[in-house]
């Protein structure tokens, strides 16, 4: 396997992983805006990785694999902390929500999209718009629920909490899109 600098980028989102948790627990009154500003480097090099591939020419098997790994050990790792920092703020119960809605999607969409491939037809549960959407709104969201402080008149942990909801709400539309195009094989017809 030759590397390549997509490869590379999401290497190093993997790798910004263990660095953005010390960051996030380091007893600082800096620690909000650094996990905020490595959690944003990490969203950056997602969009960036994958532009570079195509305009690059330079896909692979590899990255394909690994690039949608690297985004979900990253968003996972992000709602786990933010769950277990608001206990109690902010009714943890209400951030816990949509963070259980995401990451089970995500799994469950990772499970379907494999066994989609088994039986060569992946494409039919292919990226959608939805996806994108929502993948953006769910950055903003985790960022501005990081960094806590108001950005300007603008309160960055209700605006994230808001938009955490809404990426939760496409989670489940663009879950339903993946299920039904998938469903004819679910059910056991091929067509």
């Amino acid at each position: 396997m030759r590397m390549n600098i997509p490869n590379l980028l999401t290497l190093l989102r993997i790798a910004l992983i263990p660095i953005f948790v010390i960051c996030f627990y380091l007893p600082v009154w800096w620690a909000h805006a650094a996990s905020a500003i490595l959690f944003t480097l990490a969203a950056v090099t997602d969009w960036l990785d994958g532009y570079l591939a195509r305009r690059l020419q330079q896909t692979s098997p590899f990255g394909a694999f690994l690039d949608p790994v690297a985004d979900k050990l990253m968003v996972a790792a992000a709602l786990v902390l933010l769950v277990e920092r608001n206990p109690t703020e902010y009714a943890g119960i209400f951030i816990a929500i949509p963070a259980i809605i995401i990451i089970g999607r995500e799994i469950a969409i990772s499970a379907l999209r494999e066994w989609m491939a088994e039986l060569g037809a992946r494409t039919r549960v292919a990226v959608t718009y939805i996806g994108k959407v929502k993948t953006a709104l769910q950055m903003v969201a985790i960022i501005l629920l990081l960094y806590r402080e108001p950005v300007g008149a603008v309160p960055a942990v209700e605006l994230g909490f808001w938009l955490l909801y809404a990426a939760a709400g496409l989670t489940i539309w663009s879950m339903l899109v993946y299920l039904r195009a998938a469903w004819p094989l679910l059910n056991g017809r091929s067509s």
